[in-house]
């Protein structure tokens, strides 16, 4: 295996853009489509069930089109955020995939709209298709005529989306200069942001006030972005579909209650000064009398160690493998084929996703490797989601995917089981600190910080309807950071633009609480596999295994718990202060 970060493949989805193969392909569809069209009159709350399934199985095969095609247009923009070639073709795969939606339209709008005896009649034979019927019914009340439909779609795709294609063109077109061992460097944001947890105080302090000067001379333009996502975001979802709230959208998106969510923020909030006693003793652990906000993820040790990639694929692969041989020849599929792309590079979309596209379709996976461990970290989470989607192949393309608060379950699993492993390899003090003081830094990014986040969007987006500048959103979100961090970390003006860095807010409003319901979820998972363990290895691929077919409910009843139980969430952080107690007891 090469020690050099991997760059995926797509041969596997589609045919090249621009070959006659690929424009044989969207002949084909667009057959499909006229076909599928020819259906409308045999819609009725009479209609015989054997014709509600054919209709039911060609609505299931555009929808992998549009689904093959849409993510072709995202992977090869990924790939080079700058090339014409990849941002044409996703133009006009957005195009024709907006074009599919509104021609199937007829079909999902007479479904929301049936009437519940005839309904409930063609569940019966709606076979692994249920719970996506089921989902779209949920939204009945919400639900517009085909015209207004059809409408929105087309506003979406030369609107709001392509408003959207701006943020992620201006961002990760952003070219950063950070000085290292005497020499200026031109760095990605993701090479940049490896140096916040440098053992370096002042390579820290300097890699996040580069970040924000840069972002700081583009705030204006990307406030205005994120004031015309949140405008447009209320003006359909609330005035005209008649949610109660921003937020209510996601919630029924997700399947989960909204009195859920708001259980699962309090909990939330109520479980911050766990973490301000981590950062006062990672403040002790330093030498210092307080962290400074670029402190916040400084390594507890000077034993940061780096990893070749080959290493870091080596240890992932350890990690599943002692746990379940078979999730680990899942993970290790998506090397195989060539369908992960980890190598570094200016241009290439930023960050880290997994990308399952169609069930018999081994996942797409993004990182950009720098050879720390939070890089084998984020390895082991993106092959995790790549997992739980391989795991759920049984399914329809409409049901393998999980929803997004259960989204987590694998990943953050798979970063677990990489901890232990590396922890019961490791003898070294220090790094056994450092790998401790990282499971802590990271449950603090995944859990309170995806919470706060989601806690400042909902002021934000109230705040920008009764019209707030830039810098009034400024001040909001550096109270949101005081009520997090409280006295326990000094605090710097500079991190009031954190929120315009953040393209969850701008991509998925309400996005980040998934992340925190994920996180907390798998706590409790990997609790019970503690107390199990061999024997709950089935169980977990069980879990797995329904990927989005069942409700989030069912599913976490399933494995033993009540997520609107304030003493479920609460359990998780027990987990992690037993944790911070076994890290104390090393300093």
């Amino acid at each position: 295996m090469s020690t050099k970060p991997q760059r995926w493949e797509l041969e596997d989805l589609l045919p090249a853009p621009g070959t006659p193969e690929m424009e044989a392909y969207i002949e084909a569809v667009e057959a499909r489509l006229e076909a599928f069209e020819t259906w409308r009159t045999e819609l009725a709350a009479d209609i015989e069930t054997q014709a509600f399934q054919e209709i039911l199985m060609r609505h299931e095969q555009l929808y992998a089109d549009a689904a093959a095609l849409a993510a072709y247009g995202y992977l090869w923009f990924s790939e080079d955020t700058g090339r014409q070639e990849a941002l044409a073709f996703r133009a006009r795969v957005n195009q024709f995939t907006a074009d599919i939606e509104n021609r199937t339209l007829f079909f999902t709008l007479w479904w929301r709209t049936l009437e519940d005896d005839p309904a409930s009649r063609l569940l019966s034979v709606a076979g692994d298709s249920r719970y996506y019927l089921e989902s779209l019914r949920r939204f009945k009340p919400y639900t517009l005529s085909e015209a207004e439909e059809r409408i929105i779609n087309v506003k979406d795709v030369n609107g709001i989306d392509s408003v959207l294609t701006i943020y992620a063109m201006i961002t990760n077109g952003l070219e950063f200069h950070l000085t290292v061992d005497g020499e200026e460097q031109v760095l990605t944001r993701g090479e940049l942001m490896s140096y916040v947890s440098d053992p370096s105080a002042d390579l820290r302090a300097a890699a996040y006030q580069e970040l924000y000067r840069v972002y700081g001379a583009e705030v204006d333009v990307l406030s205005e972005i994120y004031a015309a996502r949140v405008r447009d975001w209320t003006a359909e979802q609330v005035k005209i579909r008649g949610f109660e709230s921003p937020i209510s959208v996601r919630n029924l998106s997700n399947d989960i209650p909204d009195a859920v969510v708001e259980t699962l923020l309090k909990v939330i909030q109520a479980n911050v000064p766990l973490f301000h006693r981590f950062f006062r003793l990672k403040a002790r652990a330093l030498g210092v009398d307080r962290l400074r906000r670029y402190d916040l993820y400084a390594p507890l040790s000077e034993a940061e160690k780096t990893y070749e990639f080959d290493e870091a694929v080596r240890i992932v692969d350890e990690s599943y493998r002692a746990f379940s041989p078979t999730l680990a020849d899942q993970a290790m599929r998506v090397l195989a084929e060539h369908h992960l792309d980890a190598e570094n590079r200016p241009r290439k979309m930023g960050g880290a996703y997994c990308y399952g596209v169609l069930p018999d379709v081994t996942p797409w996976v993004l990182t950009n490797y720098t050879g720390k461990i939070r890089d084998v970290s984020t390895l082991a989470h993106e092959l995790g989601h790549a997992v739980h989607a391989m795991m759920a192949a049984d399914h329809s393309v409409l049901t393998f995917h999980s929803s997004l608060p259960m989204a987590e379950t694998a990943s953050v699993f798979g970063e677990m089981l990489l901890t232990d492993r590396l922890l019961d390899a490791e003898a070294d003090a220090d790094v056994r600190r450092m790998l401790l003081g990282t499971v802590l830094d990271d449950a603090y990014a995944t859990i309170i910080r995806q919470g706060y986040f989601v806690l400042f969007e909902k002021i934000a987006h109230q705040m920008i309807l009764d019209n707030a500048t830039a810098d009034e959103l400024n001040a909001a979100y550096l109270q949101n950071l005081r009520e997090q961090f409280g006295d326990a970390l000094t605090l710097s003006d500079d991190f009031a633009i954190e929120w315009a860095a953040i393209p969850h807010i701008y991509r998925t409003p309400f996005y980040c609480y998934a992340y925190a319901f994920g996180n907390l979820l798998v706590l409790a998972l990997y609790r019970k596999y503690k107390e199990m363990g061999e024997a709950f290895e089935p169980d977990y691929r069980r879990i797995l295994s329904y990927g989005g077919s069942a409700s989030p409910d069912h599913i976490i009843r399933e494995a033993g718990f009540d997520m609107a139980a304030a003493e479920f969430w609460q359990g998780g952080f027990d987990l992690l202060d037993g944790m911070l107690s076994d890290l104390e007891a090393l300093i």
